[in-house]
């Protein structure tokens, strides 16, 4: 046998799958799940739990030699104070993989997110919440504030996946494998009217269900599996039908309109081909007074939207600063771009730019701003968006995080660059899930703007 051979032979590992462990719950953790140890010292990212309980997890990921384990909670031992019954019946081991928290008091999983963004902050970018101007909490939305048990229905997007027999349901965690449902609790109600949870999807890969707030559209975006034809869709309220296209992802119009219309503050968006809009219906104006407090425009600002998508921050920027002002906006969705243009053509003194903000920005000529505005796809801007932008000098800039761990590192780029955190607010734009939403203003560390 050879020495290579050899060394293969004894770095064999064994799955520790299905095994199971007592242990004592810690901290909760990034991700939608709490930190645990077994008797050997091994680390165990363990989901359906809560801190301090004493609880039976079963190992759903990881061998001999992970540095970690991936667990599930299947009996509790010790419940938390904090704990309650899961409302929705397809949340659990096993089951649902988009609620983390269905089992957590709706307090509970704020102030959880609150002790995931403290961590992120002080692990990634060394700052305390006294550093950045955050009381530690986590606003819920207006009208989110319920009874433990009660679900509000805030989701008006929801992406449904299909099985081998048709049936529409959600995918596991961290799997493919989808559990059929007939109701989702977070779905908002205009989405469940639709009726897709009751319909056969023959030859359908996934259905996104969209429900506009600011408009009675409704719409589905199909994508069918690969040689399939797309079924005659029949739902319970009239909608416009989309088909994603299967060689090249691109978005078809199969009939009615190509487009959502969306509306906030007296301003109609289109938001085409199923494009991005935040999916909890009071997160648009939550999010745009956040920005426009964090960045205080005055007439005549020269102001950049970053990542901009349709415009919602790019039109009250443009109000604000005036016929004095302008606003740039750049977007990498050449649709979202087209209805950023559409949605924004009043306003003579925007321009939007289709394309990468990295590789755009520095294609303008632009050399100063006074303030800008970014609100990053989930993995952030990067050290080298964030030296750019520095580089203008702007007096504010607000940043729109829906990742804390994101958030966190750049927020460590832009210290590095000169800027600080003036204040931080965080948003519970996603109950019952781990997500978060955070909006950060910045200013010159060696000026108070």
């Amino acid at each position: 046998m050879s020495a290579q051979a050899g060394s293969e032979a004894g770095s064999s590992k064994t799955s520790l799958v299905g095994t199971e462990y007592e242990v004592e719950v810690g901290p909760v953790a990034h991700g939608g799940h709490c930190i645990a140890r077994n008797d050997e010292g091994r680390v165990l990212f363990v989901r359906h739990t809560l801190p301090g309980e004493r609880v039976v997890a079963r190992v759903t990921e990881g061998e001999s030699d992970s540095r970690f384990l991936r667990a599930d909670a299947v009996e509790v031992l010790s419940p938390s104070k904090d704990r309650v019954e899961a409302p929705c019946p397809f949340a659990g081991p096993g089951k649902c993989g988009g609620c983390d928290w269905q089992h957590a008091k709706p307090g509970a999983q704020r102030r959880m997110k609150g002790e995931v963004i403290a961590e992120q902050l002080q692990r990634l970018a060394g700052l305390t919440p006294e550093d950045v101007g955050w009381d530690g909490t986590v606003e819920p939305a207006p009208g989110d504030k319920l009874p433990a048990g009660v679900v509000p229905p805030w989701r008006t997007r929801v992406t449904y996946a299909i099985d081998a027999e048709g049936r529409a349901g959600l995918r596991k965690h961290r799997s493919h494998e989808v559990q059929p449902i007939d109701h989702c609790l977070i779905a908002a109600t205009e989405v469940s009217e639709l009726g897709v949870e009751h319909r056969d999807w023959p030859g359908v890969d996934t259905v996104e269900a969209i429900a506009a707030m600011g408009s009675a559209d409704r719409q589905v975006v199909l994508t069918p599996k690969p040689g399939e034809r797309l079924p005659i869709v029949e739902l319970d309220r009239p909608v416009s039908v989309l088909r994603i296209h299967e060689r090249d992802g691109s978005v078809h119009r199969v009939h009615g309109r190509p487009f959502v219309r969306e509306r906030v503050s007296e301003r109609t968006y289109r938001v085409g081909g199923g494009g991005f809009w935040q999916v909890h219906p009071k997160a648009p104006e939550v999010l745009t007074e956040a920005v426009m407090t964090a960045l205080m425009p005055k007439k005549g600002d020269m102001a950049l939207d970053l990542y901009c998508g349709v415009g919602l921050f790019t039109a009250p920027l443009a109000e604000r600063v005036g016929d004095q002002g302008a606003v740039l906006g750049i977007e990498s969705s050449k649709r979202a771009a087209e209805d950023a243009r559409h949605n924004l053509g009043d306003l003579h003194r925007v321009r939007i730019e289709h394309g990468k903000v990295e590789r755009v920005l520095p294609r303008t000529g632009i050399t100063e701003a006074d303030l800008i505005v970014l609100d990053p796809p989930r993995a952030g801007a990067g050290r080298e968006t964030v030296r750019q932008l520095a580089a203008l000098g702007p007096r504010r800039l607000a940043y729109v995080a829906c990742d804390p761990a994101a958030l966190a590192r750049d927020l460590a780029y832009f210290k590095e660059e000169g800027y600080a955190v003036k204040w931080l607010r965080a948003f519970d734009l996603f109950p019952m899930t781990h997500h978060v939403e955070c909006v950060a203003a910045l200013v010159p560390a060696r000026g108070d703007a």
